[in-house]
């Protein structure tokens, strides 16, 4: 099941370079903290969940930076063998092809793939089907929508099944992560409880967005994406597809056209001039913003919240 067009492969002589240079590492200590589980995260959300049910027992690595489109990341060596030497590796099969490689040369039997959880909705769940606008979507994601951790109830259970794989590694502290795994799922209810009350009333139900990354959070709270393009951010629509989102805009008489943190607002914009609306920013939490100083999933998200309450007119 792949989400994307593949990454360039890294080649085998590079991450056995890789490997060695780690193993370098390794035997001179340097990194390495033998009270600690080394996990590499593979990208922000599955980072934050790592570090709240981790705690102090963990060093969390994100291979993804912040700022960086997650779905392009291509491994640096360094990274390959940071894969190959972590305790666990949490990630999201299909998301990153990069990872995907990597897992399967080094890493297969120490990786979480959040995907297992629970399964994935369809790629148009929460809102319209565009798989024909001319990009081809619908082959190159699989049919499957990633953004799971936007279902708050649904990066708890991410929570609750890291907690046992954590336990796995290093039993002595398993009961810690479960207590922190219990924690971070009453935070996460909490929020999906400001989500379900602040969008119970509003004027409108539907979000014209650049991309259809929002079916978790649209199905969670009975709301009705409208893709201006599909799953992946960096496709160009096709002018029909532009035409025909502006009209749904109007239709539905929508004032906000959404567009993302780490990628390009000008489609938004041109739905925006042709449908008289404005634009606002909708953050799908792949990453964070590289000048996101002091941000995290929770505010974030509650800055999503206050965004679509204004958008939609809710009371």
């Amino acid at each position: 099941m792949t989400f994307r067009r593949p990454a360039r492969a890294l080649a085998a002589a590079t991450a056995l370079v890789a490997l060695g240079a780690l193993a370098g590492c390794a035997e001179d200590g340097t990194g390495v903290d033998p009270q600690r589980v080394d996990v590499a995260a593979a990208f922000y959300p599955l980072q934050f969940v790592t570090e709240r049910v981790g705690g102090d027992a963990v060093r969390v690595t994100n291979l993804t930076k912040p700022g960086a489109e997650p779905h392009d990341l291509e491994l640096t060596p360094r990274q390959v063998g940071e894969v190959s030497q972590a305790e666990l590796v949490v990630y999201l099969k299909g998301f990153q092809p990069a990872v995907d490689e990597a897992i399967d040369q080094n890493g297969g039997d120490r990786a979480l793939d959040v995907a297992q959880v629970r399964p994935l909705l369809a790629a148009n769940a929460g809102g319209h089907d565009h798989a024909d606008d001319g990009a081809g979507h619908a082959d190159e994601e699989g049919g499957r929508d990633p953004h799971l951790w936007l279902d708050p109830t649904r990066l708890a259970e991410v929570g609750d099944r890291l907690a046992q794989r954590l336990g796995a590694v290093d039993p002595d502290r398993a009961a810690d992560y479960t207590a922190r795994a219990g924690a971070l799922r009453g935070e996460l209810e909490r929020l999906d409880a400001e989500f379900a009350a602040g969008l119970r009333t509003c004027q409108r139900r539907e979000i014209v967005v650049s991309h259809t990354a929002f079916g978790y959070l649209t199905e969670r709270y009975r709301l009705d994406q409208i893709g201006i393009s599909g799953l992946a951010p960096e496709s160009e629509p096709s002018p029909r597809r532009l035409a025909e989102a502006a009209r749904e805009a109007r239709e539905h008489g929508a004032t906000t056209i959404f567009f993302e943190t780490l990628v390009s607002p000008k489609v938004a914009e041109t739905i925006a001039r042709e449908a008289g609306a404005r634009t606002a920013v909708l953050d799908p939490l792949e990453g964070l913003a590289a000048d996101a100083t002091g941000a995290d999933y929770l505010s974030v998200m509650r800055t999503n919240l206050a965004t679509l309450r204004t958008a939609l007119g809710c009371s």
